[in-house]
């Protein structure tokens, strides 16, 4: 029997207590079968494994693009540069053509690939694992592209505009 358990911590608390957390900030981006390209900005990304070379990221379920994220078996991770910010509200919108007016490249995974970021990776969907109202995904890095020159993004500067 399962039993519900009461938050020891309010969601809102939890928020803003992360907003202290200095992240980058990635664009994932991919093209599943039978759907529009889909794309997302997302701070939960990080390393997880050099051998394989693993790397994981969550999606939240209340996305309206969350069933096209569970039906991708690859992605995109575009690790933004600090010229690359004006991505970010287009990619945050919800229910939105992100893609509009942009022409994005296609990986060999098939991919949308942007001409931003200081890096790219493209990765096939290693696992997904239950994690609350997110579901996390974790890929197999297949190719890192990275940019010359590009300094990453910081988010402090951002908070200040």
């Amino acid at each position: 029997m399962e039993t519900a358990l009461t938050p020891l911590v309010a969601a809102q608390s939890l928020r803003q207590a992360m907003r202290h957390w200095t992240t980058g900030v990635t664009i994932v981006t991919a093209r599943p079968g039978g759907h529009a390209p889909i794309g997302l900005v997302c701070n939960s990304f990080t390393s997880v494994s050099l051998e394989p070379p693993l790397v994981s990221w969550c999606v939240d379920r209340a996305s309206t693009s969350f069933g096209a994220w569970m039906c991708a078996d690859s992605f995109s991770v575009h690790i933004l540069a600090e010229d690359d910010a004006p991505l970010i509200p287009r990619f945050a919108a919800r229910g939105a053509d992100k893609f509009a007016g942009l022409a994005p490249g296609r990986t060999h995974l098939g991919t949308p690939a942007l001409d931003a970021g200081a890096a790219r990776l493209d990765c096939r969907v290693w696992r997904t694992y239950d994690g609350g109202d997110h579901a996390i995904v974790v890929g197999r890095v297949e190719r890192i592209e990275e940019r010359d020159g590009a300094r990453p993004l910081d988010l402090r500067a951002l908070r200040g505009a």
